[in-house]
């Protein structure tokens, strides 16, 4: 505790009133304003209404969980992330639902904090990132004391995730460990943008995939199609797009209703179709979404959605910094990685002069941004890899970050022997 900026729950609420006159407004009334960020790295304040966005956080609590009068639900998000949001502030409660509400990290005071919750609390529904999931994987394999099979969880009966897409072996894990082999899961996909659910199993309903958010919320008419809008055949992998309205849809953008057009309604769609900024593809025989990734410079950390500009900008503002470029590359335990390429205004840094340097950036992240957006990979070069233009060349740093060989076209690269300082 500390004086002045931290309040006991019960101190604060002793003595008041358990009921709240509500305040009566019109259905296209704001609700709130939730910030994300764009490709451009400039904030977006997403608005949401107070009717359709209430509508959308009910029915789906209802249907995709299936929340029963007697049961205690569990979402472990931040509650200022739009699952925090619409699956602890609004959702449970709008229902008249129970829930636990929990503070703090499911590896203190050990990696069993979760299952011991869920023992201790008979929690029934439980909806996690996959990022924690794999956390915790790793932590089983590591010490088997805190494996969830050696909690008794018998009280769960459906399991949820979100944030990301899970891949198919933590899938089979959670399945398996976690829910016994019994329970449901709801892989569900949506953004801040879309308010609630919008492609999901149904539990009891829609027959479950590993890897794969399946079918779209009952209304909801997703489409996978190509640059021009066109839908594609199941099988070949597009744009993920939404044909019609929904109840939850973000209204606009705070302030910027042009650049809300430009985000979500281009007009190479001729602003007909709801551009989700993820890429998908069909199943050919099932026709179950699986989500691809992103396709802008907007990175996925641990189901944080974060622009490689904000980033970009936040490294350059060290005095050291002349120049940097950021990607992402896959993560076994976040999903996604940020990997940083750093030009210094000095010479180039090597051994034990450049883990400090990079440690020195990384805090700096941290203290710009926050814990989440510090570069796991951070390289130096003399130089980045440009056009003759002068304009970087992301697909070659994401190459690099991967560590894969490049293979793409590099006729217009001013300088190819960075490439190899580079490689990390």
């Amino acid at each position: 505790m500390v004086a002045g900026r931290d309040i006991w729950w019960h101190d604060i609420t002793a003595g008041q009133s358990d009921v709240c006159e509500p305040e009566w407004v019109e259905a296209e009334h704001p609700l709130f304003l939730l910030y994300t960020s764009g490709s451009t790295g400039k904030p977006k304040g997403v608005q949401h209404s107070t009717g359709g966005y209430l509508l959308h956080a009910i029915i789906t609590m209802k249907w995709t969980f299936d929340l029963k009068p007697d049961d205690l639900f569990w979402c472990t998000a931040d509650i200022g992330w739009v699952t925090g949001h619409t699956y602890i502030a609004y959702g449970p409660l709008a229902c008249g639902g129970t829930e636990m509400v929990f503070e703090g990290i499911p590896t203190y005071p050990d990696a069993g904090r979760f299952w011991k919750m869920i023992q201790d609390h008979k929690v029934n529904i439980f909806y996690t990132a996959p990022t924690a999931i794999r956390s915790l994987v790793k932590a089983a394999d590591t010490n088997p004391s805190v494996a969830p099979t050696q909690y008794d969880l018998s009280s769960l009966r459906l399991l949820g995730t979100v944030g990301e897409p899970i891949n198919p072996a933590a899938w089979q894990w959670y399945y398996d460990s976690v829910g016994g082999g019994r329970c449901p899961i709801v892989d569900t996909f949506w953004q801040t943008e879309t308010g609630g659910h919008m492609i999901t199993p149904l539990p009891g309903v829609t027959p479950l995939v590993p890897g794969s958010c399946t079918l779209p919320f009952p209304g909801i008419q997703a489409a996978v199609v190509d640059e021009t809008g066109t839908e594609l055949d199941w099988g070949k992998g597009g744009l993920l797009v939404v044909k019609r309205p929904w109840p939850s849809m973000i209204r606009t953008i705070w302030g910027d209703p042009e650049r809300f057009k430009k985000s979500y309604y281009p007009d190479d769609f001729a602003g007909k179709l709801y551009l989700a900024g993820d890429g998908s593809i069909r199943d050919i025989n099932t026709g179950y979404f699986t989500i691809t990734g992103r396709i802008d410079d907007v990175l996925n950390v641990s189901g944080h959605r974060m622009g490689t500009m904000e980033i970009e900008s936040a490294l350059v503002s060290h005095p050291m910094v002349a120049e940097a470029a950021v990607v992402g590359r896959p993560d076994d335990l976040t999903g996604e990685a940020i990997c940083a390429f750093v030009v210094l205004k000095g010479p180039r840094p090597t051994g034990e002069a450049a883990k400090k340097m990079i440690k020195e950036l990384q805090d700096h992240v941290g203290r710009e941004i926050g814990p989440i957006a510090k570069p796991k990979d951070l390289r130096f070069g003399e130089n980045l890899p440009k056009t003759r233009s002068g304009k970087i060349m992301r697909r070659l740093l994401r190459s690099l970050a991967k560590g894969e060989t490049v293979a793409q076209d590099v006729s217009t690269l001013e300088n190819p022997a960075i490439l190899e300082q580079l490689r990390g």
